[in-house]
């Protein structure tokens, strides 16, 4: 107290976070180099992508972002990706209406339902799909998991095809849809949802969780209530970072999609369309020199499409976490 009476506030005190050991500059310089050297690592990788495509820019215009002809025996060539661009966000916003309610019914049941020693098992399954390589779940997708979604599809046209350009198809082939490749990415991006939507959930308060079904609700009505709205921006966060690994999936829909230059706006179950990466995929190896530029230009789309949602995706999470300080 001060003579007069009143409280001193003390003076505010800067934290320093320089390390004063030996050890502990060189262990604070190396990983502040391998920190900032992811970031000019992306920059080189733009700036690359960027050097080879503008010839593809120059020449195309814009054009090549909303036109549907992709022929390089043309002259002058002709290279367009509005049918792959949209394709890409047909699949991958496929895949999030599927996976999003499987990810998020999972992390809930890891969280508040299991058992611990179930919780354990399950969690350790989902991030062992997570490690499972795209090739392998592509290959289960064609071989194995297409014949079974073709007959979902066919059922689908049986019952729903009433509905005006969505589920109707003309004729008897169902087979690589964006409905298939759908539901082979929503299969990949299921564990990256589920992991950033469990690690929210794990850090609620449970009190709260408790004190709601104290007063009598329901476990349905609590999850409404009280953990989705307070979880609702790592939720929406998980969701972001999944559609970016949806949107930048290449082998996996390379075995699942056909590749057809026409852009399909709705007809999912239509045996038609394609993504940037997976044309990416079909086209590189036999491209002559301009039709290469075109493809690095499709891969500058593709990269800076996915680095915004990422990053979106990050910012949303950690706005999530009211414990992070800024």
């Amino acid at each position: 107290m001060s003579p007069q009476g009143e409280t001193k506030i003390p003076a505010k005190r800067q934290l320093v976070t320089k390390p004063s050991r030996t050890a502990d500059k060189v262990f604070f310089g190396l990983t502040s180099v391998a920190a900032n050297f992811s970031i000019v690592l992306i920059l080189l990788i733009l700036g690359f992508l960027l050097y080879q495509a503008w010839p593809a820019f120059q020449s195309q215009g814009f054009s090549f972002f909303s036109g549907e002809t992709w022929d390089s025996s043309a002259t002058p060539q002709i290279f367009q990706i509005g049918p792959m661009l949209w394709g890409s966000v047909l699949v991958a916003l496929l895949g999030m209406v599927i996976a999003l309610p499987l990810a998020i019914s999972l992390a809930y049941f890891i969280e508040f339902m299991a058992a611990k020693k179930i919780a354990a098992v399950a969690t350790t399954l989902v991030d062992l799909l997570a490690a499972i390589p795209s090739i392998v779940i592509g290959l289960w997708g064609f071989a194995v998991f297409g014949p079974v979604a073709q007959h979902w599809a066919s059922l689908l046209h049986d019952y729903l095809g009433w509905i005006p350009y969505v589920f109707y198809h003309e004729g008897a082939n169902y087979g690589g849809s964006p409905f298939i490749a759908g539901l082979v990415v929503s299969v990949m991006i299921v564990p990256i949802i589920t992991s950033v939507t469990r690690e929210i959930f794990s850090q609620m308060d449970r009190d709260v969780v408790n004190a709601s079904i104290a007063l009598g609700a329901g476990r349905a009505a609590t999850f409404r209530k009280v953990i989705l709205p307070t979880a609702s921006g790592g939720i929406v966060g998980g969701a972001l970072l999944g559609l970016g690994r949806a949107l930048g999936e290449t082998i996996a829909i390379f075995f699942v999609l056909n590749l057809v230059f026409h852009i399909n706006f709705f007809q999912v179950i239509n045996g038609e369309g394609g993504t940037v990466a997976s044309m990416i995929v079909s086209k590189f190896g036999e491209a002559d020199a301009s039709e290469r530029s075109a493809l690095m230009a499709s891969g500058i789309v593709l990269f800076v499409l996915t680095l915004l949602i990422s990053a979106l995706s990050s910012y949303i999470v950690k706005k999530a976490q009211p414990w992070r300080t800024n």
